[in-house]
């Protein structure tokens, strides 16, 4: 028996890169019909690493993998896993595919002889990769924009969520000055 799961992902970053930025990722999962899917959405914390969408992106293909794992684990069989995440991401794609490989050779780094970017992600994700592929099979597949629409929204709306809850925070803290 084989167990498929078919994921869109998208990560996004407000400010990217700047101090206050914000970030959040989205996975979606396709139900066996195609036409509904349900969803996660995770907010980047700002703690070790500034968020930028790079950082979104590589989060987003990290929280389809813990989800396939956690939905794999509640299994009461064990059958051979066929995953397939798509993503608007050429740096989230490349990431998973093809140049994790080259980095690992060249001691994690890049072709201009510097550290690899966002090492710490692609570690977590290419160990939750490997996890998969002991149970069956992964695709990672590029997709444009126009065909990533609600990973995209999700990612969306979670920004937004941020955004104003930050905002709040932002308001009440300048209010509490008046008292």
């Amino acid at each position: 028996m084989v167990y498929k799961m078919v994921f869109h992902v998208d990560g996004g970053c407000r400010g990217n890169g700047q101090t206050g930025s914000i970030g959040a990722a989205a996975a979606t999962l396709d139900t066996r019909y195609g036409n509904q899917h349900s969803h996660k959405t995770q907010q980047l914390s700002s703690y070790y690493h500034t968020p930028t969408n790079q950082r979104a992106e590589i989060q987003a293909v990290i929280l389809a993998l813990e989800w396939a794992q956690e939905k794999y684990r509640g299994l009461d069989t064990t059958p051979e896993l066929d995953i397939t995440i798509y993503s608007d991401s050429k740096y989230a794609i490349g990431c998973m595919t093809d140049w994790i490989y080259k980095w690992t050779r060249n001691g994690w780094t890049n072709a201009a002889g510097n550290p690899v970017a966002n090492r710490d992600l692609i570690e977590e994700a290419s160990d939750l990769d490997d996890w998969v592929k002991d149970r069956g099979s992964i695709q990672y597949i590029w997709i444009p924009r126009d065909q990533n629409t609600n990973a995209d929204r999700y990612c969306n709306e979670a920004l937004d969520e941020q955004e104003n809850t930050q905002w709040s925070r932002t308001y009440y803290t300048d209010s509490s000055d008046d008292y």
